[in-house]
Formats: structure tokens, sequence, C-alpha cells
């Protein structure tokens, strides 16, 4: 049985790399069903938004999608894609596996480890707007709510995996 995914090749380098990571993906053996779906620069030129809602609700039937990069004007334009996927669907957990490679003289030692970071707040709030002429401001919010459930995600993660310590860094 195929496995549905969302695709969404993004723009710029993006479909480049999403046609090799399709590629890998083939040589798994593993049967997907590309439901294909376009967001970025040139859907927001034909379409006034750069996220359509029917890409947002074939991530939502599928629960799980393959995005490519996205292109997002800085400081005019639309709001990031990224940004919209992450709150839009609360994907507020991002996990990030950190290893050292067998047969591969770490740098620092044998490296285990994994970073958990909230991705829905701080400087992903998008509350960003021009002062002046070539100025930006970016205000970082953090709120109790989303503070508390990263770090519950982190330590349950931790559990789970049999991790014995969680560090906690704020910047």
């Amino acid at each position: 049985m195929a496995h549905r995914i969302t695709l969404i090749p993004g723009d710029g380098i993006g479909p480049e790399v999403v046609e090799s990571t399709q590629q890998i993906l083939e040589a798994t053996g593993v049967e997907i069903d590309w439901d294909v779906h376009h967001a970025g620069l040139e859907v927001a030129r034909l379409t006034g938004t750069p996220l359509p809602p029917s890409v947002i609700e074939a991530v939502r039937k599928s629960r799980v999608a393959l995005k490519g990069p996205v292109t997002t004007p800085i400081g005019q334009g639309f709001r990031s894609v990224n940004v919209t996927l992450r709150q839009t669907l609360d994907l507020y957990a991002n996990v990030r596996p950190i290893r050292s490679l067998p047969n591969v003289e770490p740098r620092f030692g044998e490296v285990d480890l994994v970073i958990v970071r909230e991705n829905t707040e701080g400087l992903y709030a998008g509350l960003e707007l021009m002062i002046l002429p070539g100025v930006a401001q970016s205000i970082k919010l953090t709120t109790e709510k989303s503070s508390t459930r990263i770090a519950e995600f982190a330590f349950a993660y931790a559990e789970k995996h049999g991790r014995k310590r969680v560090t906690i860094v704020h910047k």
C-alpha cells in the first residue's frame, strides 16, 4: 500500500532539492503516492497568496509533507511560508538529532545530542516592521504557554528515548 505524502516542491533551489530527496526515498523501495501542491513566490504572483488554503488542507489530510525551500521576500511581499505552516498546523517542536558519523573521525569527540527548539514563537512570531528606510525591527514573542509546552515535550522526548539529561537554553 502506497503512503500518501503531500509534496510542496517550493521555488528557487526547492524543486532540485526535492527531486533528489524523492530519488533517495524511491531507492528505499517504500511506495509513495505524491500529492503535489505548490507554494512560494510564483504562486503568490499568480494567486495573491504564497500558501493557498488547498496546500494546508492537503497537509492536514495526509498528515505528512515533503517541502522544498520557499522564497521569502525580506521586509516586503508576504509572510514566510515556513512560519505560516508552523503556526497554522501548530508544528511547535523542531527536533534535531545530532550524532557523530560511524567511521568518520569526529572533531569534538563522540557527539550524541538532540536539540529541541520551539518553532512558532520567538523571532518566528513574524512581528516585524520597517521603522526607517533600511532599518527593520523584529519583536521576539515568548509566552509562558509555549515555553512550558516545549519544555514538557523535551522532557517527554528524553524519557521516551532513554536520555538522562535535559539542558534548557534561552536566547
